[in-house]
């Protein structure tokens, strides 16, 4: 039976699309605008708090570290010179100026002023730093341990005592 109207032939194309390079950057994208990008200020800001703890220098830490250098070093109140010269005060001083302690002219002449980033080079390898120098050290190849021993070591006066 018919209805009087004509049927309309339909086709249908069940083709795939074809994805160019073009329309994959794109949808690369639009993906990196629409999803990513809200998130990535809370993401970077996450993953910096999550470091930061772990870089934080540690003076107890230090203090621990401080031991492999007390045959030659000594800090505090009743310092004195050893092998090594004191290390009091060592923050913002030039190398080679300790009286009463002989060093090389490799140290006196070396131009140091001592700071974190000075103090983290020489002590990764003192003889790299410093060619000629008395210290016989292999050096403290962690970062953590040299950001730990400065803390400590940074915290003395001149005189000594511990910086408030």
């Amino acid at each position: 039976m018919r209805c009087g109207k004509r049927a309309e032939k339909v086709s249908i194309n069940f083709q795939k699309p074809v994805l160019t390079a073009g329309r994959y950057i794109a949808m690369l994208r639009k993906l990196f605008r629409e999803k990513l990008m809200p998130r990535l200020p809370l993401t970077v800001f996450a993953f910096v708090a999550l470091l930061t703890p772990a870089m934080a220098q540690d003076v107890d830490a230090g203090e621990r570290s401080f031991r492999k250098c007390t045959p030659c070093h000594s800090i505090g109140p009743d310092a004195q010179n050893k092998l090594g010269p004191i290390l009091n005060g060592l923050d913002g001083r030039k190398s080679g100026t300790i009286e009463n302690y002989s060093y090389t002219e490799a140290n006196k002449n070396s131009g140091i002023v001592w700071d974190d980033k000075t103090f983290n080079e020489y002590i990764t390898d003192p003889r790299a730093k410093i060619p000629n120098t008395k210290m016989i050290f292999p050096g403290i190849k962690n970062e953590k341990e040299r950001g730990d021993l400065w803390a400590y070591v940074r915290q003395f006066e001149k005189d000594g005592t511990v910086k408030k």
